[in-house]
């Protein structure tokens, strides 16, 4: 039997139920099959009342430039293709009434509703994804350069033995770096060493407490330049 006219509503139905568990009018490829077929349409169909021929029509559409090279023989016309009389499905006839307008409405309204259903859930799927690879990305610590001025009681002051307790400080997230001594006057020199630290690990504040507390060796210290890194 092959194609009709598919300026009607029941020659776009063959076409319809004849792609829906199609890619092509024939075989796994495009071929002039779908060319002559895609050229005797006058329009787009309407995805509401034949989806799968607007869907095939869409993919064929991609492939416009390219049609003269495609396989097969261009001398036959699209009604050498399509569904033997045996082949054609109980419903392929097109509706006569308003009530099986309004049937065909509901079917493909239904099909459309799965579409979206699957859209929605391959969108639900790709966020999860999305969400799970951010997560999976740890962030890098926030961290900060500091100089610190420790000054020493007096001239007498081991400046190598307090820096050495300085130095001796340890904590997750804490690096000491260059130091020097910085002459003050009277002959007194104070050590500025720099060091990184994270600042959801380390207290500033308790570390200098913990400088402090060398009593020996350390007056005070104070936080002479500090910026983020």
């Amino acid at each position: 039997m092959g194609f009709t006219d598919f300026a009607t509503d029941a020659g776009l139905t063959l076409l319809d139920n004849w792609v829906q568990t199609r890619s092509y009018i024939v075989g796994y490829g495009p071929s002039q099959a779908d060319v002559k077929s895609f050229q005797a349409l006058k329009s787009q169909p309407k995805v509401e009342k034949f989806p799968h021929a607007y869907r095939w029509y869409k993919h064929i559409a991609s492939f416009e430039p390219e049609f003269s090279s495609l396989p097969g023989d261009p001398s036959k016309s699209y009604t050498a293709y399509g569904p033997e009389t045996s082949e054609l499905p109980i419903n392929s006839k097109a509706p006569n009434t308003a009530e099986d307008d309004d049937d065909d409405v509901d079917l493909f309204g239904s099909e459309d509703e799965e579409v979206d259903e699957e859209a929605e859930k391959l969108k639900a799927q790709r966020l999860e994804e999305y969400r799970k690879k951010k997560e999976g990305k740890t962030k890098p610590a926030a961290k900060s350069i500091v100089t610190l001025d420790v000054k020493p009681w007096d001239d007498e002051t081991d400046m190598k033995e307090l820096e050495a307790a300085v130095r001796g400080v340890e904590k997750d997230g804490l690096v000491w770096g260059a130091s020097k001594l910085i002459a003050v006057g009277f002959g007194i020199k104070k050590l500025q060493i720099n060091l990184v630290v994270e600042d959801d690990k380390v207290s500033l504040e308790e570390l200098q407490e913990q400088i402090d507390e060398f009593e020996d060796y350390v007056q005070s210290s104070d936080i002479a330049a500090m910026q983020k890194l």
